[in-house]
């Protein structure tokens, strides 16, 4: 069955007078019209398509791609405004992008750019956005692993850095302090999940970032199960720590040690003290 709002390899039919159609299962045929292909196939070959809707509401494929399919987050200009109904999207297509009035965080011109999570509206059968992310955000605790490379969409900013969305699922933040310079609203880059600390809350790392990455998390670990082994859950290891102090106890730099107690700290899984380091 096709599936609305996705890329679908649909088996072409027939041909007719206003293009090709293909076989969309319990929907039927659908017309993907004659400008998209070059020359007809042959029946039962299969077509990469994606299937929406057209200004009549019919079901239509095109071999064009879309900034975002359903499901996924996009940065997203207003191109037009309908008062009655909500505001029209460039999304990469013929047909604009519904943004519903009840959609909305707030009023929206025409040239306003925004990020918007693209939705199969489960009343019309319609694709649509909507601005109300935290509806489409996945509050579960999250699979990722320390060191799993992300794709990345920024939010917004933070007193401690920048949201953004985590592989088009959930929300992680990047720190201030870990980037080169400043982000912007709808910025698309690659990163690494940091750690995923207990409260499912995810910390982020940009590409090229990652330098000793593979070395650092397993240090952390090990970090970690060396302060609970200690005496009142607290190591007598910190910054100022000599560099051969900590090399006999976890026979690693200075630097990675500094490294992966930062990591902690950020997670708030420990306390960094002038004497020492703890849990919390």
């Amino acid at each position: 069955m096709a599936l609305i709002g996705k890329r679908n390899l649909l088996p072409f039919v027939r041909e007719a007078t206003p293009g090709y159609y293909l076989d969309g299962g319990s929907h039927g045929e659908i017309l993907l019209p004659g400008r998209y292909l070059k020359q007809r196939p042959t029946v039962g070959t299969p077509i990469d398509v994606f299937v929406y809707r057209d200004s009549e509401d019919r079901l239509v494929a095109t071999t064009e791609a879309p900034y975002a399919e359903v499901g996924q987050f996009a940065y997203l200009r207003v191109v037009s405004i309908n008062p009655r109904i909500g505001v029209f999207l460039d999304w990469g297509l013929e047909k604009d992008l519904l943004l519903p009035l009840r959609e909305q965080s707030g009023p929206l011109q025409v040239g306003a750019w925004l990020v918007v999570h693209v939705a199969l509206d489960t009343r019309t059968d319609r694709i649509i956005a909507s601005s109300r992310l935290h509806r489409y955000l996945n509050l579960t605790p999250p699979t990722f692993t320390p060191g799993q490379p992300v794709k990345l969409l920024v939010l917004d900013s933070t007193p401690l850095g920048y949201n953004a969305v985590v592989n088009h699922t959930h929300r992680g933040l990047l720190y201030f302090n870990d980037l080169p310079g400043p982000l912007s609203t709808g910025q698309s880059l690659d990163g690494f999940i940091r750690t995923v600390r207990s409260d499912g809350k995810i910390d982020l790392t940009p590409h090229g970032a990652r330098v000793g990455y593979q070395r650092i998390v397993p240090l952390t670990d090990k970090i970690l199960d060396a302060i609970k082994a200690s005496p009142g859950g607290r190591l007598a290891l910190h910054d100022g720590s000599s560099p051969e102090e900590i090399r006999a106890t976890f026979e690693v730099s200075k630097k990675a040690f500094k490294q992966a107690i930062g990591i902690l700290f950020k997670a708030r899984r420990i306390v960094i003290e002038d004497t020492g380091i703890r849990l919390p």
